[in-house]
């Protein structure tokens, strides 16, 4: 391991070297590749100089112990010697976590799909419960939302909403949240006070670069046609409503949200070249299901992995055991608690496959 942290710590100095060499300061694409290998290493690297500097200190403290001391100063450094221990121990789990094969989409902005499941009127209530609840989760750790395409309900629900979170590793923390949210509540439509099940589904896709996906435009039809639902005087009136279909894998997308077309455009092919990449990603790894079945979660929408009860005011995330007793603050984007058992989980099981390789 410690070879592996030198040549890394050697990588990053040779990319601060390059990214001050005129010849890469006048290349943009270039001085873009460099800044993010350079930031792909930087908490390795930040945590092995840490490491190495606790273990020259305990090196030393070790030596001290050697000389003649008085009882008092012999005390002191065994204590100091007991912290740099633990601070050594500490570095070196740490480390061993930063090696581990990192997602190479941890660092991108994310792309939401929720949708009302079974349950009617209620699921499209929960389903915007759930919209509120990731917005205030990004707002909580400064990352900007915008809403991407939605259709509403009568009753203030969404049937669906698609929206995108910008912000330094957005998807590294969402990732986990695809699959089906369950709620068990009386619905405000409910007389007899009775307690009802209802679902939403949850898709969560990393964006997608154009330099990731090639989208040949001969490969789409695009329908333009009016909005419907809130929107003003431009509803109904004028074709802005944009729906693409990728014809080779037949992913559709639409957006309706804005009063232009071309802005409307604009953000279905964003959402677009997501779900091809999805798709592409998931015929990739399709050898790859079993393994993936041992994570957390694989994101897929079918996989219920977590029940919100209003009753009980508890939620249960499924596939780690893990139930929290504030439901009220969960809905109000406190999801850091579940969202590190949810990271902390999945590292422990990728170690135990690093460990078995």
């Amino acid at each position: 391991m410690l070879e592996r942290l030198h040549m890394l710590e050697e990588k990053y100095e040779e990319l601060n070297q390059k990214m001050v060499d005129p010849e890469v300061l006048n290349n943009p694409a270039e001085l873009h590749k460099c800044a993010k290998a350079q930031a792909d290493l930087e908490d390795v690297v930040i945590a092995y100089r840490k490491y190495k500097k606790v273990l020259s200190e305990l090196d030393d403290s070790k030596a001290m112990l050697q000389e003649k001391l008085d009882p008092e100063m012999e005390d002191m450094v065994k204590a100091e010697i007991k912290d740099l221990n633990e601070q050594k121990d500490n570095l070196e789990q740490e480390l061993t976590i930063l090696l581990l094969p990192k997602d190479p989409n941890d660092d991108k902005n994310v792309i939401m799909e929720i949708r009302a499941g079974t349950g009617g009127e209620e699921a499209a209530l929960f389903a915007a419960d759930l919209f509120r609840m990731y917005t205030r989760y990004a707002e909580i750790r400064g990352w900007k939302t915008e809403v991407m395409n939605t259709n509403y309900t009568d009753v203030g629900g969404y049937k669906e909403i698609t929206f995108m979170i910008e912000g330094k590793g957005a998807y590294s923390r969402l990732k986990f949240e695809g699959g089906v949210h369950r709620v068990q509540r009386v619905p405000a439509t409910e007389s007899s006070g009775r307690i009802h099940t209802s679902a939403a589904t949850v898709a969560v896709l990393p964006e997608a670069e154009e330099v990731e996906v090639d989208i040949n435009m001969n490969d789409l039809r695009i329908d333009v046609f009016c909005a419907s639902g809130p929107g003003g005087q431009c509803v109904n009136t004028t074709q802005s409503a944009v729906r693409i279909t990728h014809i080779p894998t037949g992913v559709v997308v639409s957006c309706q949200d804005e009063k232009s077309q071309l802005r409307n455009k604009e953000k279905a092919l964003k959402v677009l070249r997501s779900r091809v990449m999805e798709k592409f990603q998931q015929e990739a790894q399709g050898d790859l299901a079993a393994q993936r079945k041992d994570m957390v979660g694989s994101g897929d929408r079918s996989e219920r992995i977590r029940t919100y009860n209003f009753p009980q005011g508890r939620v249960s995330d499924h596939r780690i055991n893990l139930t929290v007793h504030n439901l009220d603050k969960v809905l109000l984007g406190n999801l850091d608690e579940i969202v590190d058992a949810l990271i902390t989980t999945d590292q422990a099981e990728k170690l135990k496959h690093a460990d078995e390789a």
